[in-house]
């Protein structure tokens, strides 16, 4: 293993290791599953939005924080940004390839979650109620 926790498998491909402190693939799945990342990869499911239309579906996000989320998705290969040479200027977002195969992932992972929340409710009630005595 080298320093940036890559390697080359037995058949000649490079091979990550998420564990490994070093390996590049930490940060892609920081970008890809951060608060943002999976919201803006999900909203992007149904299609092209803008950037305005985008911020308002990921609600709470902020300007900054968006931006620059996006522009890691992009890096990353995840999201297709399209600019347009219109006054003003229009910008939309789509998901690559990539992006559509993560984000049906994700999907899963949010519809699982919310379908848990009335058990994760009373795990929380349960435990706050111990913490109290």
């Amino acid at each position: 293993m080298t320093e940036t926790a890559e390697w080359v498998d037995e058949h000649g491909r490079i091979a990550f290791d998420v564990f490994a402190r070093a390996c590049t693939s930490r940060a892609t799945l920081e970008h890809v599953t951060g608060r943002w990342g999976i919201l803006a990869l999900t909203a992007l499911r149904d299609g092209s939005l803008r950037f305005n239309a985008l911020r308002r579906r990921v609600d709470g996000v902020s300007e900054k924080m968006l931006a620059q989320t996006l522009h890691a998705l992009e890096r990353d290969g995840f999201v297709h940004r399209e600019a347009q040479a219109t006054i003003p200027p229009r910008v939309d977002y789509t998901l690559t390839p990539l992006g559509e195969q993560t984000a049906a992932k994700l999907f899963d992972l949010i519809q699982f979650v919310e379908g848990a929340m009335p058990e994760v409710v009373a795990a929380q009630e349960r435990y706050d109620r111990a913490k109290a005595e």
